[in-house]
């Protein structure tokens, strides 16, 4: 049963994805060009997914298990690190200059996008050094 929640989110999420207009990289990068041409239209997509996951949390948290029955675990790291900086700087460049981010990407390249063959490509060789950095570690 997990597994075929798992598959309906991840359907909801990619038609979400499709819908809001965040698997076209031109409308990401036009909400990014805030000196330009801003398309403000995905701050109201991401004030919407801020507030269902807020109350999601909030409900979460009173519970201890899943709706499907399965132990909630939350993170224990709650600090800024140089690790979550570097992070998230990677991420926003990468999101900056191509105009994807992962799920975005993955949507984009089921639906045939020739430019997110190239980011998903980038994206599973980041991860594989990531890894392998961490494995040395």
């Amino acid at each position: 049963m997990p597994i075929v929640m798992a598959l309906i989110a991840g359907l909801l999420f990619g038609a979400g994805l499709i819908v809001s207009g965040m698997a076209n990289p031109a409308k990401v990068l036009g909400f990014l060009d805030l000196f330009g041409r801003w398309d403000p239209s995905l701050a109201f997509v991401m004030a919407g997914a801020i507030a269902v996951g807020a109350i999601a949390f909030f409900i979460a948290r009173r519970r201890g298990r899943s709706l499907l029955g399965t132990l909630i675990q939350w993170l224990s790291a709650t600090g800024i690190t140089t690790r979550l900086v570097l992070g998230s700087a990677v991420f926003g460049v990468g999101w900056g200059l191509a105009g994807f981010c992962p799920g975005p990407a993955l949507v984009a390249l089921g639906a045939g996008v020739p430019k997110a063959i190239g980011f998903v490509v980038a994206m599973l060789a980041g991860m594989a050094v990531f890894s392998a950095i961490e494995r040395k570690r």
